[in-house]
């Protein structure tokens, strides 16, 4: 038997530019904030045709390296773990309409990464941590009966609680798992009376990180995720 063949493709010129272009920012000759060169000026350093150009650019842009905005130059991105997870808004999005399972299996995830939060921000927390937690419930207290100020005063509170980590990639996963979460967050939570409980629920959450309690904290915050948990349910 003969060998096969394997075949090396060429590889597509837009690929080479893009591997070029992506070397300039990850070498750092092109920090975050800064202008990309023009086309032209590509075209020329490259020796290649505007379609390759292109075509690479939208491949950074499509990894959330640059942005381009119409008649301006491409910019460089700042890369922070919350850029990462907006990259993958629309896709995780798409995947948990699609999917029953999938959607149970985030709002289990999210209650395993709170409880843990909850630990974190028991022994992290100073007075000014609970002061702004104090400052978020205030005003879901008098959001009642508004659902959207409502639900994003409760999603700012759960973010805050995770900000007590000053770890930014937790802050991250929070703000995206919440921001998921809210596509399937049913209005009948306004309608039901339950908001009261989520009210007295989350003063008892910073109770217990008020008192440094991390047991207490993860106790509380588990109550009433299960007790919520109910809310979100696929349209």
């Amino acid at each position: 038997m003969g060998h096969q063949t394997e075949q090396i493709v060429r590889r597509k010129l837009s690929d080479e530019v893009f591997a070029r272009l992506k070397a300039m920012i990850t070498s750092g000759e092109l920090q975050p904030g800064d202008e990309m060169p023009s086309e032209r000026e590509l075209m020329e350093r490259f020796g290649v045709g505007r379609p390759a150009i292109r075509e690479a650019m939208q491949a950074l842009a499509g990894m959330g390296l640059v942005v381009i905005s119409h008649g301006e130059r491409a910019k460089v991105l700042e890369l922070t773990a919350q850029s990462i997870f907006r990259q993958m808004d629309m896709t995780a999005k798409i995947m948990l309409a699609k999917s029953s399972d999938t959607l149970e299996h985030l709002k289990s995830a999210r209650i395993f990464f709170e409880r843990g939060m909850a630990r974190e921000a028991a022994l992290k927390s100073d007075a000014k941590d609970i002061a702004s937690l104090r400052e978020v419930l205030e005003r879901q207290h008098a959001s009642l009966g508004d659902a959207e100020a409502f639900i994003a005063a409760d999603m700012e509170f759960h973010t805050r609680i995770a900000r007590i980590s000053r770890n930014p990639i937790y802050i991250a996963v929070s703000e995206a798992m919440l921001a998921w979460l809210k596509e399937y967050h049913t209005e009948m939570l306004i309608w039901t009376g339950k908001e009261k409980f989520t009210l007295a629920e989350h003063e008892e959450i910073i109770t217990c990180l008020e008192a440094g309690d991390p047991d207490a904290a993860e106790q509380a915050v588990l109550k009433h995720l299960e007790r919520s948990r109910a809310l979100y349910a696929a349209k």
